[in-house]
Protein backbone atom coordinates (compact mmCIF):
# COMPACT_ATOMS: atom_id res chain seq x y z
CA UNK A 1 0.00 0.00 0.00
CA UNK A 2 1.23 3.52 -0.73
CA UNK A 3 1.70 5.59 2.04
CA UNK A 4 1.61 9.40 1.72
CA UNK A 5 4.13 11.56 3.99
CA UNK A 6 2.53 14.75 4.60
CA UNK A 7 3.71 15.87 8.06
CA UNK A 8 7.19 16.28 9.61
CA UNK A 9 8.70 13.46 11.17
CA UNK A 10 8.17 12.89 15.06
CA UNK A 11 11.22 11.57 17.11
CA UNK A 12 12.48 14.52 19.40
CA UNK A 13 13.70 12.27 22.18
CA UNK A 14 15.12 9.34 20.34
CA UNK A 15 17.43 11.94 18.12
CA UNK A 16 18.60 13.13 20.98
CA UNK A 17 19.16 10.11 22.82
CA UNK A 18 20.63 7.87 19.81
CA UNK A 19 23.27 10.83 18.77
CA UNK A 20 24.40 10.85 22.16
CA UNK A 21 26.65 7.76 21.81
CA UNK A 22 29.73 8.29 20.47
CA UNK A 23 31.34 6.00 18.14
CA UNK A 24 34.75 4.14 18.63
CA UNK A 25 37.89 5.12 16.40
CA UNK A 26 37.81 9.19 17.18
CA UNK A 27 41.98 8.79 17.00
CA UNK A 28 42.18 8.95 13.24
CA UNK A 29 42.59 12.25 11.26
CA UNK A 30 39.41 13.05 9.45
CA UNK A 31 37.19 9.97 10.60
CA UNK A 32 33.59 11.54 10.69
CA UNK A 33 32.35 10.72 13.87
CA UNK A 34 28.64 10.25 15.69
CA UNK A 35 27.78 13.45 17.56
CA UNK A 36 27.04 14.06 21.24
CA UNK A 37 25.02 16.08 23.41
CA UNK A 38 27.45 16.24 25.81
CA UNK A 39 29.93 19.63 25.01
CA UNK A 40 32.56 17.54 25.26
CA UNK A 41 32.38 15.83 21.95
CA UNK A 42 33.57 19.64 20.41
CA UNK A 43 36.82 21.64 21.12
CA UNK A 44 36.49 23.24 24.54
CA UNK A 45 37.76 26.48 24.07
CA UNK A 46 34.21 28.56 24.12
CA UNK A 47 32.76 29.41 27.31
CA UNK A 48 29.24 29.57 28.20
CA UNK A 49 29.68 33.13 29.04
CA UNK A 50 32.26 34.34 26.26
CA UNK A 51 31.14 37.06 23.89
CA UNK A 52 30.53 36.33 20.77
CA UNK A 53 30.79 39.10 18.01
CA UNK A 54 31.22 39.63 14.44
CA UNK A 55 29.77 37.13 11.41
CA UNK A 56 29.70 33.25 11.53
CA UNK A 57 29.90 31.83 8.50
CA UNK A 58 28.24 28.50 7.50
CA UNK A 59 28.21 26.67 4.39
CA UNK A 60 25.68 23.91 4.67
CA UNK A 61 23.44 21.52 2.43
CA UNK A 62 20.78 22.55 0.32
CA UNK A 63 18.53 19.92 2.89
CA UNK A 64 19.36 21.78 5.60
CA UNK A 65 17.68 25.32 4.94
CA UNK A 66 14.68 25.53 6.84
CA UNK A 67 16.06 23.30 9.98
CA UNK A 68 19.55 25.59 10.11
CA UNK A 69 17.50 28.90 9.49
CA UNK A 70 15.54 28.44 12.77
CA UNK A 71 19.19 27.25 14.50
CA UNK A 72 20.95 30.55 13.08
CA UNK A 73 18.10 33.04 14.47
CA UNK A 74 18.08 31.11 17.73
CA UNK A 75 22.12 31.14 17.89
CA UNK A 76 21.77 34.56 17.29
CA UNK A 77 19.23 35.16 20.03
CA UNK A 78 21.63 33.98 22.24
CA UNK A 79 24.53 36.21 21.07
CA UNK A 80 23.02 39.54 20.06
CA UNK A 81 26.53 40.73 18.65
CA UNK A 82 27.00 37.74 16.18
CA UNK A 83 25.42 37.91 12.70
CA UNK A 84 24.77 34.17 11.16
CA UNK A 85 25.22 34.03 7.19
CA UNK A 86 24.42 30.83 5.52
CA UNK A 87 25.52 29.38 2.24
CA UNK A 88 23.02 26.33 1.03
CA UNK A 89 23.59 24.29 -1.85
CA UNK A 90 24.72 21.13 -3.30
CA UNK A 91 27.43 19.66 -0.65
CA UNK A 92 30.10 19.07 -2.99
CA UNK A 93 30.11 22.43 -4.89
CA UNK A 94 30.18 23.54 -1.18
CA UNK A 95 33.26 21.16 -0.52
CA UNK A 96 35.14 22.66 -3.27
CA UNK A 97 34.62 26.42 -2.08
CA UNK A 98 35.95 24.73 1.12
CA UNK A 99 39.39 23.87 -0.35
CA UNK A 100 39.62 26.43 -2.18
CA UNK A 101 39.88 29.03 0.76
CA UNK A 102 36.46 29.98 1.01
CA UNK A 103 36.25 32.98 3.97
CA UNK A 104 33.93 30.25 5.81
CA UNK A 105 33.51 29.10 9.56
CA UNK A 106 31.69 26.13 9.45
CA UNK A 107 30.76 23.20 6.78
CA UNK A 108 27.69 20.60 7.31
CA UNK A 109 27.44 18.36 4.33
CA UNK A 110 24.83 16.04 3.31
CA UNK A 111 27.35 13.42 2.20
CA UNK A 112 30.36 11.59 4.51
CA UNK A 113 32.54 10.96 1.56
CA UNK A 114 32.20 15.01 0.41
CA UNK A 115 33.08 16.05 3.84
CA UNK A 116 35.97 13.71 3.80
CA UNK A 117 36.84 15.29 0.36
CA UNK A 118 36.85 18.72 1.84
CA UNK A 119 39.03 17.89 4.75
CA UNK A 120 41.71 15.44 2.02
CA UNK A 121 41.45 18.35 -0.20
CA UNK A 122 42.50 20.94 3.12
CA UNK A 123 45.52 18.43 4.07
CA UNK A 124 46.72 18.36 0.86
CA UNK A 125 46.69 22.59 0.71
CA UNK A 126 48.37 22.09 3.84
CA UNK A 127 45.95 24.43 5.87
CA UNK A 128 46.75 24.35 9.30
CA UNK A 129 45.05 21.51 11.58
CA UNK A 130 43.73 20.06 8.81
CA UNK A 131 45.24 16.37 9.76
CA UNK A 132 43.65 16.71 13.19
CA UNK A 133 40.15 17.36 11.73
CA UNK A 134 37.46 14.89 12.71
CA UNK A 135 33.96 16.05 11.80
CA UNK A 136 30.95 14.95 13.80
CA UNK A 137 27.71 12.71 12.35
CA UNK A 138 24.57 15.53 14.02
CA UNK A 139 21.64 13.64 11.73
CA UNK A 140 20.61 11.32 8.71
CA UNK A 141 18.30 11.50 5.87
CA UNK A 142 15.95 9.45 3.84
CA UNK A 143 14.71 9.87 0.37
CA UNK A 144 11.06 10.53 -0.78
CA UNK A 145 9.25 10.59 -4.21
CA UNK A 146 7.88 13.70 -4.01
CA UNK A 147 4.36 14.72 -6.61
CA UNK A 148 2.57 17.58 -6.91
CA UNK A 149 -0.46 17.94 -4.09
CA UNK A 150 -2.74 17.99 -7.53
CA UNK A 151 -1.10 14.67 -9.23
CA UNK A 152 -2.51 14.91 -12.15
CA UNK A 153 0.06 12.31 -13.20
CA UNK A 154 -1.48 9.98 -10.99
CA UNK A 155 1.55 8.85 -9.61
CA UNK A 156 1.77 6.56 -6.56
CA UNK A 157 5.33 4.73 -6.61
CA UNK A 158 8.47 5.10 -8.06
CA UNK A 159 7.38 2.50 -10.97
CA UNK A 160 5.11 5.09 -12.30
CA UNK A 161 8.49 7.11 -13.35
CA UNK A 162 9.02 4.19 -16.28
CA UNK A 163 5.39 5.88 -17.81
CA UNK A 164 6.19 7.25 -20.86
CA UNK A 165 3.56 10.28 -19.94
CA UNK A 166 5.21 10.51 -16.14
CA UNK A 167 8.14 13.55 -16.41
CA UNK A 168 10.16 13.45 -13.34
CA UNK A 169 13.05 15.71 -11.67
CA UNK A 170 16.32 14.34 -10.02
CA UNK A 171 19.59 16.06 -8.21
CA UNK A 172 23.06 16.52 -10.57
CA UNK A 173 25.15 13.18 -10.23
CA UNK A 174 27.83 14.16 -8.18
CA UNK A 175 25.53 15.78 -4.81
CA UNK A 176 24.62 13.56 -2.74
CA UNK A 177 20.67 13.43 -3.69
CA UNK A 178 21.92 12.77 -7.16
CA UNK A 179 23.97 9.92 -5.61
CA UNK A 180 20.94 8.78 -3.53
CA UNK A 181 18.47 8.98 -6.17
CA UNK A 182 21.04 6.89 -8.35
CA UNK A 183 20.97 4.61 -5.75
CA UNK A 184 17.25 4.10 -5.39
CA UNK A 185 16.51 4.01 -8.93
CA UNK A 186 19.48 1.20 -9.98
CA UNK A 187 17.73 -0.89 -6.54
CA UNK A 188 14.19 -0.42 -8.30
CA UNK A 189 15.21 -1.84 -11.63
CA UNK A 190 14.00 1.97 -13.12
CA UNK A 191 16.18 2.86 -16.25
CA UNK A 192 13.85 5.58 -17.54
CA UNK A 193 15.76 8.89 -17.70
CA UNK A 194 14.74 11.94 -16.17
CA UNK A 195 13.50 15.17 -17.94
CA UNK A 196 16.26 17.74 -15.75
CA UNK A 197 19.08 16.77 -13.69
CA UNK A 198 18.90 20.10 -11.03
CA UNK A 199 21.91 21.88 -9.30
CA UNK A 200 20.78 20.66 -5.49
CA UNK A 201 17.66 19.06 -4.12
CA UNK A 202 15.62 22.38 -3.17
CA UNK A 203 15.71 23.16 -7.72
CA UNK A 204 14.34 19.36 -7.70
CA UNK A 205 11.23 20.46 -5.02
CA UNK A 206 10.72 23.89 -6.72
CA UNK A 207 10.26 22.11 -10.22
CA UNK A 208 7.28 19.71 -8.79
CA UNK A 209 6.23 22.30 -6.68
CA UNK A 210 5.55 24.86 -9.90
CA UNK A 211 4.23 21.67 -11.93
CA UNK A 212 7.02 21.48 -14.06
CA UNK A 213 8.04 17.77 -13.62
CA UNK A 214 5.60 15.12 -11.90
CA UNK A 215 7.36 14.09 -9.54
CA UNK A 216 10.91 14.42 -8.19
CA UNK A 217 12.98 12.00 -5.58
CA UNK A 218 14.08 14.68 -2.93
CA UNK A 219 14.98 13.79 1.17
CA UNK A 220 11.93 13.28 3.61
CA UNK A 221 12.56 16.27 5.45
CA UNK A 222 11.54 18.52 2.38
CA UNK A 223 8.18 17.39 2.35
CA UNK A 224 5.65 20.29 3.33
CA UNK A 225 2.13 21.48 2.71
CA UNK A 226 3.11 22.52 -1.13
CA UNK A 227 4.01 18.69 -1.79
CA UNK A 228 2.79 15.36 -1.14
CA UNK A 229 5.89 12.70 -0.52
CA UNK A 230 4.80 8.99 -1.44
CA UNK A 231 7.51 6.66 0.79
CA UNK A 232 9.74 4.68 -0.82
CA UNK A 233 10.41 0.55 0.03
CA UNK A 234 12.91 0.31 2.31
CA UNK A 235 14.88 -2.09 0.32
CA UNK A 236 15.31 0.23 -2.53
CA UNK A 237 15.54 3.92 0.09
CA UNK A 238 18.97 5.05 1.26
CA UNK A 239 20.13 6.79 4.08
CA UNK A 240 22.10 10.20 3.91
CA UNK A 241 24.29 10.49 7.09
CA UNK A 242 25.29 14.70 8.10
CA UNK A 243 28.59 15.53 9.37
CA UNK A 244 29.43 19.01 10.67
CA UNK A 245 33.06 20.52 11.03
CA UNK A 246 34.56 24.10 12.56
CA UNK A 247 36.73 25.10 9.81
CA UNK A 248 40.47 25.03 10.25
CA UNK A 249 41.77 28.82 10.32
CA UNK A 250 38.05 29.99 10.51
CA UNK A 251 37.99 34.11 10.24
CA UNK A 252 35.42 33.46 13.60
CA UNK A 253 37.07 30.48 15.42
CA UNK A 254 35.47 30.85 18.57
CA UNK A 255 31.52 31.04 16.66
CA UNK A 256 32.34 28.70 14.70
CA UNK A 257 33.15 26.40 17.52
CA UNK A 258 30.11 27.27 19.66
CA UNK A 259 28.14 27.39 16.64
CA UNK A 260 29.03 23.66 16.26
CA UNK A 261 28.07 22.78 19.66
CA UNK A 262 25.26 24.12 19.70
CA UNK A 263 23.89 22.05 16.90
CA UNK A 264 24.93 19.42 19.09
CA UNK A 265 23.33 20.16 21.99
CA UNK A 266 20.37 18.99 23.32
CA UNK A 267 17.97 22.42 21.46
CA UNK A 268 19.97 22.04 18.44
CA UNK A 269 18.97 18.19 17.96
CA UNK A 270 15.00 19.14 19.09
CA UNK A 271 15.11 21.39 16.14
CA UNK A 272 16.85 18.72 13.56
CA UNK A 273 14.05 16.16 14.60
CA UNK A 274 11.12 18.70 14.08
CA UNK A 275 12.16 19.36 10.65
CA UNK A 276 12.55 15.29 10.12
CA UNK A 277 16.19 14.62 10.70
CA UNK A 278 16.82 10.94 12.40
CA UNK A 279 19.22 10.34 14.44
CA UNK A 280 22.75 8.90 13.06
Amino acid sequence: MTRLLRARAAGVALLAASIAVTLAGCEQPGAVTSGASDASSVPSSVTSGETLTGELVVLAAASLTEAFTELGTAFEARHPELTVAFSFGGSSGLAEQVVAGAPADVFASASTSTMETAVTGLAEADVGGADDLSPTLFATNSMVLAVPRANEAAVTGLADLAREDVTFALCEAHVPCGTASAHILEAAGITALPVTYEKDVTAVLTKVRTDEVDAGLVYITDIDHTVTGIELPAEVNTTTSYPILALPEAPNPAAATAFTRFVLSGEGLAVLANHGFAAP
